[in-house]
């Protein structure tokens, strides 16, 4: 059974969202081991420069790295340069990474300033949810729901339509 986890910086403040994470993580239980991994983030001035968000995102990576070392993990960074998938592509690069004998998917969204460049260039995939623009902490919510999709498109389940 695939190892997902979902590596994030911040803790969700809103009950609504960490009950939406709650119900998925339990959802997909029946076809991997789900895990949520909240990283500190780094606090930040109010307009903070390039090189205090630079500092930033460098810290938080560091509390990435012991979880993107593994030889049997696949890593993907959410990222707004990242490559936009239909949820049955998603479906299949998720059953891509079994096939190649990956035991951990490692799933980055990083802080509201994004990702350390270190980060993205350990992962094997950049993924995009949109060109559009959506609140930080919803992207978590988002993405477990993909995930779900995922398994239960390669599962042949009824909740993709």
């Amino acid at each position: 059974m695939l190892n997902v986890n979902l590596i994030t910086v911040g803790k969700l403040k809103e009950s609504y969202l960490r009950e939406a994470c709650a119900e998925y993580v339990k959802r997909l239980g029946a076809f991997c081991r789900p895990n949520i991994v909240e990283l500190p983030e780094s606090r930040l001035p109010e307009r903070p420069s390039e090189k205090e968000i630079a500092a930033a995102l460098s810290s938080e990576g560091k509390n990435m790295l012991a979880y993107l070392n593994g030889k049997d993990c696949f890593n993907i960074a959410m990222c707004i340069e990242g490559k936009q998938l239909s949820s049955e592509k998603l479906a299949e690069k998720i059953g891509q990474i079994s096939v190649d004998g990956k035991s951990t998917l490692n799933i980055v969204i990083g802080s509201s300033c994004g990702i350390a460049e270190e980060i993205k260039s350990m992962c094997g995939f950049r993924l995009s949810m949109s060109e559009m623009t959506f609140p930080h902490q919803l992207a978590r919510v988002m993405v477990l729901e993909q995930i779900y999709r995922g398994f239960q498109i390669l599962n042949g389940g009824k909740y993709h339509k």
